[in-house]
Protein backbone atom coordinates (compact mmCIF):
# COMPACT_ATOMS: atom_id res chain seq x y z
CA UNK A 1 0.00 0.00 0.00
CA UNK A 2 1.77 3.10 -1.26
CA UNK A 3 0.63 6.30 0.47
CA UNK A 4 3.74 8.39 -0.22
CA UNK A 5 2.14 10.74 -2.73
CA UNK A 6 -0.43 11.83 -0.16
CA UNK A 7 2.27 12.84 2.29
CA UNK A 8 4.43 14.64 -0.25
CA UNK A 9 1.73 16.43 -2.26
CA UNK A 10 -1.38 16.84 -0.13
CA UNK A 11 -1.74 19.68 2.36
CA UNK A 12 -1.08 19.14 6.06
CA UNK A 13 -4.73 20.09 6.64
CA UNK A 14 -5.89 16.54 5.85
CA UNK A 15 -7.43 14.76 8.82
CA UNK A 16 -9.54 11.66 8.15
CA UNK A 17 -6.72 10.01 6.23
CA UNK A 18 -4.55 10.28 9.33
CA UNK A 19 -7.12 8.41 11.41
CA UNK A 20 -7.80 5.82 8.71
CA UNK A 21 -4.53 5.31 6.77
CA UNK A 22 -5.97 2.92 4.17
CA UNK A 23 -6.23 3.48 0.42
CA UNK A 24 -9.92 2.88 -0.18
CA UNK A 25 -11.07 1.65 -3.56
CA UNK A 26 -14.69 0.49 -3.42
CA UNK A 27 -17.80 1.01 -1.37
CA UNK A 28 -21.10 -0.82 -1.35
CA UNK A 29 -23.91 -0.26 1.12
CA UNK A 30 -22.37 0.03 4.58
CA UNK A 31 -18.97 -1.46 3.65
CA UNK A 32 -15.76 0.15 2.39
CA UNK A 33 -12.82 -1.84 0.99
CA UNK A 34 -9.20 -0.89 0.38
CA UNK A 35 -6.73 -1.87 -2.31
CA UNK A 36 -5.33 -4.67 -0.14
CA UNK A 37 -8.72 -6.37 0.13
CA UNK A 38 -9.49 -5.34 3.70
CA UNK A 39 -13.03 -4.23 4.53
CA UNK A 40 -14.64 -1.99 7.13
CA UNK A 41 -18.22 -1.53 8.28
CA UNK A 42 -18.90 2.17 7.82
CA UNK A 43 -20.40 3.99 10.83
CA UNK A 44 -19.15 7.30 9.40
CA UNK A 45 -21.22 7.45 6.19
CA UNK A 46 -19.33 10.35 4.67
CA UNK A 47 -19.98 12.48 7.77
CA UNK A 48 -23.68 12.05 7.02
CA UNK A 49 -23.44 12.50 3.23
CA UNK A 50 -24.25 8.84 2.58
CA UNK A 51 -27.51 8.24 4.42
CA UNK A 52 -28.46 5.62 1.81
CA UNK A 53 -25.05 3.96 1.80
CA UNK A 54 -22.31 3.71 -0.81
CA UNK A 55 -23.45 3.33 -4.41
CA UNK A 56 -27.15 2.60 -3.88
CA UNK A 57 -27.99 0.45 -6.94
CA UNK A 58 -31.16 2.29 -8.01
CA UNK A 59 -29.49 5.67 -7.73
CA UNK A 60 -26.40 4.44 -9.57
CA UNK A 61 -28.56 3.11 -12.39
CA UNK A 62 -30.35 6.45 -12.73
CA UNK A 63 -27.06 8.33 -12.76
CA UNK A 64 -25.44 6.07 -15.34
CA UNK A 65 -28.50 6.29 -17.59
CA UNK A 66 -28.43 10.08 -17.38
CA UNK A 67 -24.71 10.33 -18.13
CA UNK A 68 -24.97 7.75 -20.90
CA UNK A 69 -27.62 9.88 -22.58
CA UNK A 70 -25.43 13.00 -22.53
CA UNK A 71 -27.60 14.68 -19.92
CA UNK A 72 -26.66 18.23 -18.98
CA UNK A 73 -23.97 18.17 -16.29
CA UNK A 74 -23.31 21.85 -15.54
CA UNK A 75 -26.30 24.17 -15.66
CA UNK A 76 -25.77 27.09 -13.24
CA UNK A 77 -29.38 28.16 -12.55
CA UNK A 78 -30.72 27.41 -16.02
CA UNK A 79 -33.89 25.35 -16.41
CA UNK A 80 -33.12 21.67 -17.01
CA UNK A 81 -35.27 18.58 -17.08
CA UNK A 82 -33.23 17.09 -14.23
CA UNK A 83 -33.79 20.12 -12.01
CA UNK A 84 -37.52 20.11 -12.80
CA UNK A 85 -37.86 16.46 -11.83
CA UNK A 86 -36.05 17.07 -8.54
CA UNK A 87 -38.14 20.11 -7.64
CA UNK A 88 -41.35 18.23 -8.39
CA UNK A 89 -40.31 15.30 -6.19
CA UNK A 90 -39.20 17.60 -3.37
CA UNK A 91 -42.51 19.48 -3.53
CA UNK A 92 -44.75 16.43 -3.80
CA UNK A 93 -42.97 13.98 -1.50
CA UNK A 94 -41.41 16.23 1.15
CA UNK A 95 -42.71 19.79 1.35
CA UNK A 96 -46.44 19.53 0.63
CA UNK A 97 -47.02 16.51 2.92
CA UNK A 98 -45.42 18.53 5.73
CA UNK A 99 -47.42 21.68 5.06
CA UNK A 100 -44.35 23.60 3.88
CA UNK A 101 -44.43 26.03 0.98
CA UNK A 102 -40.76 27.04 1.11
CA UNK A 103 -38.98 28.30 -1.98
CA UNK A 104 -35.82 26.43 -3.00
CA UNK A 105 -32.51 28.21 -3.46
CA UNK A 106 -29.51 26.34 -4.87
CA UNK A 107 -26.66 28.25 -3.18
CA UNK A 108 -23.64 26.15 -4.19
CA UNK A 109 -22.19 22.69 -3.72
CA UNK A 110 -21.75 22.42 0.06
CA UNK A 111 -23.46 22.93 3.38
CA UNK A 112 -21.46 26.03 4.20
CA UNK A 113 -22.88 27.62 1.03
CA UNK A 114 -26.40 26.98 2.30
CA UNK A 115 -25.57 28.62 5.63
CA UNK A 116 -23.91 31.63 4.00
CA UNK A 117 -27.02 32.22 1.89
CA UNK A 118 -29.28 31.91 4.95
CA UNK A 119 -27.27 34.43 6.97
CA UNK A 120 -27.08 36.97 4.14
CA UNK A 121 -30.79 36.66 3.46
CA UNK A 122 -31.77 37.03 7.13
CA UNK A 123 -29.75 40.21 7.38
CA UNK A 124 -31.26 41.53 4.15
CA UNK A 125 -34.81 40.75 5.28
CA UNK A 126 -34.52 42.25 8.77
CA UNK A 127 -31.96 45.01 8.25
CA UNK A 128 -30.19 43.74 11.36
CA UNK A 129 -26.58 42.60 11.66
CA UNK A 130 -26.30 40.21 14.58
CA UNK A 131 -26.95 36.47 14.34
CA UNK A 132 -27.27 34.26 17.42
CA UNK A 133 -25.84 30.74 17.51
CA UNK A 134 -25.30 28.04 20.11
CA UNK A 135 -22.36 26.66 22.04
CA UNK A 136 -20.85 23.54 20.45
CA UNK A 137 -22.66 24.28 17.18
CA UNK A 138 -20.98 23.74 13.82
CA UNK A 139 -22.18 25.38 10.60
CA UNK A 140 -19.30 25.47 8.14
CA UNK A 141 -15.82 26.77 7.37
CA UNK A 142 -16.39 29.84 5.19
CA UNK A 143 -16.26 33.13 7.07
CA UNK A 144 -19.98 33.74 7.58
CA UNK A 145 -20.70 30.16 8.61
CA UNK A 146 -17.54 30.06 10.72
CA UNK A 147 -18.74 33.13 12.61
CA UNK A 148 -21.68 31.07 13.90
CA UNK A 149 -19.54 27.99 14.59
CA UNK A 150 -18.52 27.58 18.21
CA UNK A 151 -15.30 25.55 17.98
CA UNK A 152 -12.50 27.96 19.04
CA UNK A 153 -9.79 26.17 17.04
CA UNK A 154 -11.80 26.42 13.82
CA UNK A 155 -12.73 30.03 14.57
CA UNK A 156 -9.08 30.91 15.14
CA UNK A 157 -8.27 29.53 11.70
CA UNK A 158 -10.21 32.41 10.14
CA UNK A 159 -7.31 34.74 10.87
CA UNK A 160 -9.68 37.71 11.19
CA UNK A 161 -12.35 38.81 13.67
CA UNK A 162 -15.73 37.16 13.26
CA UNK A 163 -18.13 39.93 14.30
CA UNK A 164 -21.89 40.43 14.45
CA UNK A 165 -22.63 37.11 16.12
CA UNK A 166 -23.49 36.16 19.69
CA UNK A 167 -23.21 32.71 21.33
CA UNK A 168 -25.97 31.22 23.45
CA UNK A 169 -26.07 28.17 25.76
CA UNK A 170 -27.57 25.07 24.17
CA UNK A 171 -30.23 22.89 25.76
CA UNK A 172 -28.85 21.26 28.92
CA UNK A 173 -30.15 17.70 29.43
CA UNK A 174 -29.69 18.12 33.17
CA UNK A 175 -32.56 20.65 33.22
CA UNK A 176 -36.22 19.72 33.31
CA UNK A 177 -38.43 21.20 30.58
CA UNK A 178 -39.47 24.24 32.61
CA UNK A 179 -35.94 25.14 33.62
CA UNK A 180 -34.62 24.54 30.10
CA UNK A 181 -37.19 26.88 28.56
CA UNK A 182 -36.64 29.51 31.26
CA UNK A 183 -32.88 29.43 30.80
CA UNK A 184 -33.27 29.75 27.02
CA UNK A 185 -35.59 32.76 27.35
CA UNK A 186 -33.17 34.54 29.68
CA UNK A 187 -30.21 33.98 27.37
CA UNK A 188 -32.17 35.17 24.33
CA UNK A 189 -33.45 38.25 26.13
CA UNK A 190 -29.91 39.11 27.26
CA UNK A 191 -28.56 38.69 23.73
CA UNK A 192 -31.32 40.98 22.43
CA UNK A 193 -30.76 43.84 24.89
CA UNK A 194 -29.24 45.99 22.12
CA UNK A 195 -31.90 44.82 19.69
CA UNK A 196 -33.16 41.42 18.53
CA UNK A 197 -30.86 39.47 16.20
CA UNK A 198 -31.54 39.05 12.50
CA UNK A 199 -31.58 35.29 12.92
CA UNK A 200 -30.89 32.49 15.30
CA UNK A 201 -29.27 29.42 13.75
CA UNK A 202 -29.54 26.03 15.42
CA UNK A 203 -28.97 22.31 14.91
CA UNK A 204 -31.79 20.35 16.51
CA UNK A 205 -29.20 17.64 17.14
CA UNK A 206 -25.66 18.93 17.24
CA UNK A 207 -23.44 16.59 15.25
CA UNK A 208 -19.83 17.79 15.26
CA UNK A 209 -20.48 19.28 18.69
CA UNK A 210 -20.83 15.82 20.23
CA UNK A 211 -24.31 14.54 19.26
CA UNK A 212 -26.42 16.72 21.54
CA UNK A 213 -30.19 16.51 20.94
CA UNK A 214 -32.39 19.45 21.88
CA UNK A 215 -35.71 18.56 23.46
CA UNK A 216 -38.94 19.44 21.58
CA UNK A 217 -40.11 21.88 24.28
CA UNK A 218 -36.84 23.82 24.04
CA UNK A 219 -37.09 24.01 20.23
CA UNK A 220 -40.70 25.16 20.42
CA UNK A 221 -39.72 27.88 22.89
CA UNK A 222 -36.91 28.99 20.58
CA UNK A 223 -39.27 29.15 17.61
CA UNK A 224 -41.83 31.15 19.62
CA UNK A 225 -39.24 33.66 20.83
CA UNK A 226 -37.92 34.16 17.30
CA UNK A 227 -41.43 34.71 15.97
CA UNK A 228 -42.26 37.22 18.71
CA UNK A 229 -39.09 39.23 18.05
CA UNK A 230 -39.08 39.23 14.26
CA UNK A 231 -35.99 37.04 14.27
CA UNK A 232 -35.71 34.44 11.54
CA UNK A 233 -35.35 30.87 12.76
CA UNK A 234 -32.72 29.04 10.71
CA UNK A 235 -32.41 25.29 11.22
CA UNK A 236 -29.15 23.79 9.99
CA UNK A 237 -30.30 20.33 8.92
CA UNK A 238 -27.19 19.62 6.88
CA UNK A 239 -26.09 16.53 8.82
CA UNK A 240 -29.29 15.63 10.66
CA UNK A 241 -31.75 16.08 7.79
CA UNK A 242 -32.72 13.68 5.01
CA UNK A 243 -33.95 11.12 7.54
CA UNK A 244 -30.95 10.89 9.85
CA UNK A 245 -33.09 11.30 12.99
CA UNK A 246 -36.09 9.40 11.58
CA UNK A 247 -38.38 11.92 9.83
CA UNK A 248 -37.08 13.70 6.74
CA UNK A 249 -36.42 16.90 8.70
CA UNK A 250 -34.97 16.68 12.18
CA UNK A 251 -37.31 19.39 13.50
CA UNK A 252 -40.55 17.58 12.63
CA UNK A 253 -40.98 15.89 16.01
CA UNK A 254 -40.87 19.31 17.70
CA UNK A 255 -43.79 20.51 15.59
CA UNK A 256 -42.00 23.64 14.36
CA UNK A 257 -41.54 25.05 10.86
CA UNK A 258 -38.36 27.13 10.46
CA UNK A 259 -38.20 30.26 8.36
CA UNK A 260 -35.09 28.95 6.61
CA UNK A 261 -33.77 25.39 6.39
CA UNK A 262 -30.25 24.49 5.28
CA UNK A 263 -29.75 21.10 3.62
CA UNK A 264 -26.75 19.44 2.01
CA UNK A 265 -24.79 16.21 2.58
CA UNK A 266 -27.38 13.47 1.84
CA UNK A 267 -29.81 15.56 -0.19
CA UNK A 268 -28.20 14.29 -3.42
CA UNK A 269 -28.60 10.72 -2.19
CA UNK A 270 -25.29 9.66 -3.70
CA UNK A 271 -22.62 11.74 -2.01
CA UNK A 272 -22.39 14.18 -4.92
CA UNK A 273 -22.15 17.93 -4.16
CA UNK A 274 -25.50 19.62 -3.63
CA UNK A 275 -27.01 22.07 -1.16
CA UNK A 276 -30.37 23.75 -0.64
CA UNK A 277 -31.54 26.79 1.26
CA UNK A 278 -35.30 26.50 1.81
CA UNK A 279 -36.99 29.86 2.36
CA UNK A 280 -40.48 30.88 3.44
CA UNK A 281 -41.93 32.73 0.41
CA UNK A 282 -42.35 36.07 2.22
CA UNK A 283 -38.61 36.14 2.94
CA UNK A 284 -37.51 35.31 -0.60
CA UNK A 285 -36.47 38.90 -1.35
CA UNK A 286 -33.32 38.21 -3.34
CA UNK A 287 -32.73 40.26 -6.47
CA UNK A 288 -31.79 38.17 -9.54
CA UNK A 289 -28.13 37.15 -9.29
CA UNK A 290 -27.67 38.81 -5.88
CA UNK A 291 -26.31 35.54 -4.48
CA UNK A 292 -24.90 33.05 -6.96
CA UNK A 293 -22.17 30.48 -7.59
CA UNK A 294 -20.68 28.50 -10.45
CA UNK A 295 -21.59 25.04 -9.11
CA UNK A 296 -25.14 25.62 -7.90
CA UNK A 297 -26.63 23.54 -10.69
CA UNK A 298 -24.84 20.17 -10.73
CA UNK A 299 -27.45 18.17 -12.62
CA UNK A 300 -26.16 14.64 -11.88
CA UNK A 301 -26.93 15.42 -8.23
CA UNK A 302 -30.48 16.44 -9.19
CA UNK A 303 -30.92 13.06 -10.88
CA UNK A 304 -29.86 10.99 -7.89
CA UNK A 305 -31.68 13.30 -5.45
CA UNK A 306 -34.96 12.88 -7.32
CA UNK A 307 -34.54 9.12 -7.42
CA UNK A 308 -33.67 9.00 -3.71
CA UNK A 309 -36.86 10.87 -2.83
CA UNK A 310 -38.91 8.48 -4.97
CA UNK A 311 -37.26 5.42 -3.51
CA UNK A 312 -37.05 6.32 0.18
CA UNK A 313 -39.69 9.01 0.85
CA UNK A 314 -42.80 7.87 -1.03
CA UNK A 315 -43.96 6.20 2.19
CA UNK A 316 -43.02 6.00 5.86
CA UNK A 317 -41.02 2.78 5.74
CA UNK A 318 -37.54 4.29 6.03
CA UNK A 319 -38.56 6.60 8.84
CA UNK A 320 -40.06 3.71 10.81
CA UNK A 321 -36.99 1.54 10.28
CA UNK A 322 -34.63 4.35 11.26
CA UNK A 323 -36.51 4.91 14.50
CA UNK A 324 -36.48 1.18 15.27
CA UNK A 325 -32.78 0.78 14.50
CA UNK A 326 -32.05 3.91 16.50
CA UNK A 327 -33.65 2.33 19.54
CA UNK A 328 -31.46 -0.75 19.08
CA UNK A 329 -28.32 1.37 18.76
CA UNK A 330 -29.22 3.43 21.80
CA UNK A 331 -29.87 0.32 23.88
CA UNK A 332 -26.61 -1.32 22.76
CA UNK A 333 -24.54 1.78 23.52
CA UNK A 334 -26.26 2.18 26.89
CA UNK A 335 -25.27 -1.39 27.73
CA UNK A 336 -21.68 -0.74 26.65
CA UNK A 337 -21.57 2.44 28.75
CA UNK A 338 -23.00 0.70 31.81
CA UNK A 339 -20.56 -2.18 31.67
CA UNK A 340 -17.55 0.09 31.28
CA UNK A 341 -18.54 2.87 33.67
CA UNK A 342 -19.00 5.51 30.97
CA UNK A 343 -21.48 8.39 30.72
CA UNK A 344 -24.80 7.56 29.11
CA UNK A 345 -24.99 7.76 25.30
CA UNK A 346 -27.13 10.38 23.64
CA UNK A 347 -28.76 10.63 20.25
CA UNK A 348 -31.82 10.29 18.09
CA UNK A 349 -32.62 8.07 15.12
CA UNK A 350 -29.34 6.82 13.68
CA UNK A 351 -27.17 9.60 15.09
CA UNK A 352 -25.61 8.60 18.40
CA UNK A 353 -22.70 9.68 20.55
CA UNK A 354 -20.89 7.63 23.17
CA UNK A 355 -19.11 10.11 25.48
CA UNK A 356 -15.91 9.40 27.41
CA UNK A 357 -14.73 11.17 30.53
CA UNK A 358 -10.97 10.79 30.12
CA UNK A 359 -8.88 12.75 27.60
CA UNK A 360 -7.91 10.73 24.56
CA UNK A 361 -10.21 7.80 25.30
CA UNK A 362 -12.62 8.41 22.44
CA UNK A 363 -9.76 8.74 19.98
CA UNK A 364 -8.21 5.51 21.27
CA UNK A 365 -11.55 3.70 20.96
CA UNK A 366 -12.01 4.88 17.37
CA UNK A 367 -8.46 3.76 16.54
CA UNK A 368 -9.13 0.34 18.05
CA UNK A 369 -12.41 0.11 16.13
CA UNK A 370 -10.55 0.86 12.89
CA UNK A 371 -8.15 -1.98 13.58
CA UNK A 372 -11.14 -4.22 14.23
CA UNK A 373 -12.90 -3.38 10.97
CA UNK A 374 -15.16 -0.42 11.83
CA UNK A 375 -15.01 3.24 10.80
CA UNK A 376 -16.28 5.58 13.51
CA UNK A 377 -15.12 9.14 14.16
CA UNK A 378 -14.75 11.35 17.19
CA UNK A 379 -16.84 14.45 17.85
CA UNK A 380 -17.26 17.11 20.51
CA UNK A 381 -15.20 20.16 21.52
CA UNK A 382 -12.41 17.95 22.84
CA UNK A 383 -12.97 14.88 20.66
CA UNK A 384 -14.50 13.23 23.71
CA UNK A 385 -17.34 11.44 21.90
CA UNK A 386 -17.39 8.43 19.57
CA UNK A 387 -20.03 9.31 16.97
CA UNK A 388 -22.09 6.48 15.51
CA UNK A 389 -23.55 7.46 12.12
CA UNK A 390 -24.27 4.35 10.02
CA UNK A 391 -26.18 4.50 6.73
CA UNK A 392 -29.92 4.41 7.27
CA UNK A 393 -30.01 1.39 4.97
CA UNK A 394 -27.43 -0.61 6.93
CA UNK A 395 -28.37 -4.32 6.98
CA UNK A 396 -29.28 -5.67 10.41
CA UNK A 397 -26.32 -8.04 10.53
CA UNK A 398 -23.78 -5.34 9.70
CA UNK A 399 -25.31 -3.01 12.26
CA UNK A 400 -25.01 -5.66 14.97
CA UNK A 401 -21.45 -6.55 13.92
CA UNK A 402 -20.43 -2.90 13.94
CA UNK A 403 -21.84 -2.39 17.43
CA UNK A 404 -19.98 -5.50 18.61
CA UNK A 405 -16.70 -4.19 17.19
CA UNK A 406 -17.28 -0.87 18.93
CA UNK A 407 -18.02 -2.63 22.20
CA UNK A 408 -14.80 -4.64 21.83
CA UNK A 409 -12.88 -1.44 21.15
CA UNK A 410 -14.30 0.18 24.27
CA UNK A 411 -13.36 -2.88 26.29
CA UNK A 412 -9.79 -2.76 25.01
CA UNK A 413 -9.40 0.89 26.04
CA UNK A 414 -11.61 1.19 29.11
CA UNK A 415 -11.49 -2.45 30.21
CA UNK A 416 -9.63 -1.68 33.40
CA UNK A 417 -12.60 0.37 34.55
CA UNK A 418 -15.23 -2.11 33.44
CA UNK A 419 -18.02 -2.95 35.82
CA UNK A 420 -19.42 -6.39 36.27
CA UNK A 421 -22.07 -7.11 33.65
Amino acid sequence: MDTSVFGTMESEVRSYSRAWPAVFTTGHGAVLRDEDGRSWIDFFAGAGALNYGHNPPALKAALLEYLGGDGVTHGLDMHTAAKRAFLERLRDLVLVPRGMDHRVQFPGPGGTNAVEAALKLARKVTGRHTVAYFERGFHGMTLGALAVTANPVKRAGAGVPLPHTVPLPYDDPADDDERAVSRLARSLDTAAEAGPPAAVVVETVQGEGGVNPARPAWLRALAAWARDHGTLLVVDDIQMGCGRTGPFFSFEDAGIVPDIVCLSKSISGYGTPMALTLIRPRYDVWKPGEHNGTFRGYNPAFVTAARALELFWSDGALEARTRALGQRVGDALADTARRHGLPAPRGRGLAWGLPFDRPGQARAVCDAAYRGGLLVETAGPNDEVAKVLPPLTVPDGQLERGLAILDEAVASVAGARSLAA
